[in-house]
């Protein structure tokens, strides 16, 4: 890259638990009527060379994702709250982002969908089903990132955000 790369088109090394909680504060209105956010954020953790604009939209496209799910899977009646759980450490040469939440899981038969632009499960109006499009767009295509999933109906639903450490682009 030349230095005339827009400041924004570079990736910087960024505390990703410091965004973490800053995304879960800003959107503490998308989730505190619903769900208790927990979290074990690795102190240790390096700074991770990032675009963190784009990390903090994919983080809280999940935790919506998620905190619409834990609505979904609650009674009507219960005062209840669901539970977020984010995690983050070092896995070799990657930084992990575990996001867990307690609703009620991915059903087998869309699965394969859940990164397809447009799609969604919510009624109209609800969301338009660009949100984890745009988190795999920003974390594997754009951060040659990984995301994990791991899902069990009734049980909840884990993403797995692998952010390389060492600078790719």
């Amino acid at each position: 890259k030349n230095s005339l790369t827009p400041v924004w088109k570079k990736k910087k090394f960024s505390n990703i638990n410091e965004a973490i909680k800053t995304v879960l504060n800003i959107s503490q209105y998308e989730w505190k009527n619903v769900t208790n956010v927990e979290m074990e954020l690795d102190p240790d953790l390096p700074l991770v060379p990032c675009y963190i604009n784009d990390f903090n939209q994919a983080i809280l496209n999940i935790i919506a994702n998620a905190s619409h799910a834990i609505e979904d899977s609650l009674e009507s009646e219960t005062s209840q709250k669901g539970i977020i759980n984010i995690m983050t450490k070092q896995n070799n040469k990657w930084a992990e982002i575990r996001i867990t939440d307690s609703g009620n899981g991915i059903p087998d038969a869309i699965r394969h969908k859940i990164y397809d632009h447009f799609f969604t499960t919510k009624e109209l109006g609800k969301g338009p089903g660009q949100g984890l499009a745009l988190v795999h767009a920003m974390i594997v295509n754009k951060h040659h990132g990984k995301i994990l999933l791991e899902t069990e109906m009734g049980q909840g639903t884990t993403f797995t955000i692998c952010l390389p450490l060492e600078n790719s682009v």
